[in-house]
């Protein structure tokens, strides 16, 4: 959990529950590598013959935090769950964009009509929807193709859920977005999805 003066904003703490089985991934740099280690270990707990795999997650982690960080990224959310012997892959960036680089919108609706002229292709789904203790904020729901070389192989589409709320007293948002690979089972994933944003609270 992070707090908005943290961005140069009014105090606004937000807490918000997560799935048991995601591993939480903070992104300050003097504390990320230290959990990336922890989450390696994790996956990698009683296999010794591995080491190339190991440090080729470890790197791919380490630039994934990196960049997130740098578009404003906090926290880094990875699921560790599995439905009998098939993972079920997802994540979830929570990231206050930098003020430069937002457009200066007062409201989610107001927000919502800017992202419909000038960033939503056809392959998106945008509307405004009311979180039940943060208020209303801007859903937009992406499928997109495959990027193999920057998702360590992953040949499938990767469905994308991203919520843009407004930070309380002041002119910043909070982005939750939320990602995963698993096309035939997309629209379950999403209804995780939809139910962990609507976890999300101000202090």
């Amino acid at each position: 959990m992070k707090t908005a003066d943290e961005f140069s904003s009014p105090p606004a703490d937000y807490n918000l529950l997560v799935p048991d089985g995601w591993f939480q991934i903070s992104l300050d740099p003097e504390e990320r590598d230290r959990c990336i280690v922890a989450l390696v270990d994790l996956q990698f707990r009683g296999i010794d013959n591995a080491p190339h795999l190991k440090q080729e997650l470890m790197r791919d982690m380490q630039k994934r935090a990196k960049d997130a960080y740098g578009i404003g990224g906090t926290e880094l959310y990875l699921s560790l769950l599995t439905a009998g012997p098939v993972p079920l892959a997802s994540s979830l960036l929570v990231s206050v964009p930098g003020a430069g680089e937002w457009p200066a919108c007062s409201d989610a609706d107001e927000l919502a009509e800017h992202l419909t002229e000038r960033h939503v292709g056809g392959n998106a789904e945008l509307g405004v929807t009311q979180l039940e203790a943060a208020g209303k904020a801007v859903r937009i729901r992406r499928r997109e193709a495959p990027e193999p070389e920057s998702q360590l192989g992953n040949t499938l589409p990767t469905t994308t859920l991203t919520y843009y709320v407004p930070i309380p007293a002041t002119q910043r948002w909070l982005m939750l977005t939320f990602s995963t690979p698993l096309d035939p089972l997309a629209d379950q994933m999403v209804e995780l999805f939809d139910t962990v944003a609507g976890t999300l609270h101000w202090a």
